[in-house]
C-alpha cells in the first residue's frame, strides 16, 4: 500500500474527508454499543512526538490507537536526541523503521514536512503553527451531529484570523461547502499563504463581529494567544479585547437560539470567551473534545486499513 500522510486536509478531496467523517460516526455506534476494542490494527505500534504540550490530542490519539490494537509509544522532544540536534531526517528513517505511523506535534510545519518527506510511513500531524487537521475533523463531525448537515451551514469564527485551527476549518469547510465568515481585527485576519488563494476567496472576512455572528448556525473561537505566541500576548490581548470575546452581549446578535458554541479547548475564560457560554447550552465543547477518539480512530484506519470496513462482521472485532 503507498504510503500517505495527513498534513494538511488540503491534500484531501471532498470525498475522503466525508468518508473519513462518515466513518468516525460509524466507530462511535460501535463503542457506544460495547465495541470499544477493535483489533483491526493489532501487532502495529504507532509513535507520537510532542513539542508542544498537549491533553486532548495526546488522549485521543493515544487511545485511539490501543481500542484499535495498536501499541501507542509517547515520546517528548526532550526524550528524543531532537533535543541535542539530531536532525528531523534521521528522527524519521529511524522511528519509521520501528513503527507503523508516527505522529507529531510540532511547533513548525516544516518539521513535519520533513518527517514526512523522509518517513517511510505515515506521517500524521498533531498540531503545527500552520493546520491542526485532526481536530477540524472533529469540529465538522460534531456539526454534522448536531445541524443533520454541513453544507449551507453558516459557520462564524470570532478571533485570530491567522489561527492554525480556523486554517483547517476553512480548508474542510470550503470542501465540504460550510459558509464560513471571520471576524477579527485587521492586522489578524485570514492568510493567503496558510490558507490558499482558493479557499479565501470563497469565505466572508469582516472586522465586524456583531455583523458576523447574524444568522450564524455555529460560532466558533480560539485562544487569542496560542503556544509559541507568548511575546505577542500583550500587543494580541489590546487588539482583541474587548470587541472580539465571545460572550452573552455578542451572542445575542445571533437573532436565533438554536445555534451551538464551539471551541477547541483548552479555553482560557474571560479572554476569547465567558465562562457563562463555554457552560450554557449551546455550548458543544465537550462534545467536540469526545470527537477527536472517533476521528483520531478513523484516520488511524483510513492511513494503516483503508479497507476495514470491507471486514465487518467477517472477522472477530474484540481483542
Amino acid at each position: 500500500m503507498k504510503k500517505r500522510d495527513l498534513l494538511t486536509l488540503r491534500d484531501f478531496s471532498r470525498e475522503e474527508i466525508l468518508a473519513l467523517l462518515q466513518d468516525s460516526i460509524l466507530l462511535k455506534k460501535l463503542r457506544n454499543v460495547g465495541a470499544k476494542y477493535l483489533n483491526l490494527l493489532s501487532g502495529k505500534t504507532v509513535a507520537m512526538i510532542f513539542e508542544k504540550p498537549s491533553t486532548r490530542t495526546r488522549a485521543s490519539f493515544t487511545v485511539a490507537a490501543y481500542e484499535l490494537g495498536a501499541f501507542p509509544v509517547s515520546y517528548s522532544s526532550n526524550e528524543l536526541q531532537l533535543a541535542r540536534g539530531e536532525p528531523v531526517k534521521d528522527v524519521a528513517r529511524v522511528l519509521s523503521r520501528y513503527h507503523d505511523l508516527i505522529a507529531a506535534r510540532v511547533y513548525r510545519h516544516e518539521d513535519l514536512e520533513e518527517l514526512a518527506r523522509y518517513s517511510s510511513v505515515p506521517v500524521v500531524n498533531l498540531l503545527s503553527d500552520k493546520y491542526h487537521p485532526l481536530q477540524s475533523l472533529a469540529d465538522y463531525m460534531t456539526i454534522l451531529e448536531k445541524m443533520g448537515k454541513i453544507d449551507g451551514v453558516k459557520i462564524t469564527f470570532v478571533g485570530d484570523g491567522t489561527d492554525n485551527v480556523l486554517n483547517s476549518l476553512i480548508i474542510a469547510g470550503v470542501k465540504l461547502g460550510a459558509k464560513i465568515t471571520v471576524a477579527s481585527p485587521r492586522d489578524y485576519m485570514p492568510r493567503e499563504d496558510l490558507v490558499g488563494k482558493e479557499y479565501l476567496s470563497k469565505i466572508q472576512v469582516t472586522e465586524d463581529p456583531y455583523e458576523a455572528v447574524k444568522d450564524a448556525d455555529v460560532i466558533y473561537t480560539d485562544v487569542f494567544v496560542s503556544m509559541g505566541q507568548e511575546k505577542e500576548k500583550e500587543a494580541r490581548l489590546k487588539a482583541f479585547l474587548p470587541r472580539y470575546q465571545v460572550n452573552s452581549e455578542l451572542l445575542k446578535h445571533v437573532g436565533r437560539e438554536d445555534f451551538i458554541v464551539m471551541h477547541c479547548l483548552p479555553a482560557h475564560r474571560g479572554e476569547e470567551i465567558t465562562d457563562e457560554v463555554v457552560e450554557s447550552k449551546n455550548s458543544v465543547v465537550f462534545d467536540q473534545a469526545e470527537n477527536r477518539l472517533h476521528t483520531s480512530k478513523a484516520v488511524l484506519l483510513h492511513l494503516l486499513y483503508p479497507e476495514w470496513t470491507k471486514y465487518l462482521g467477517k472477522q472477530p472485532l474484540h481483542q
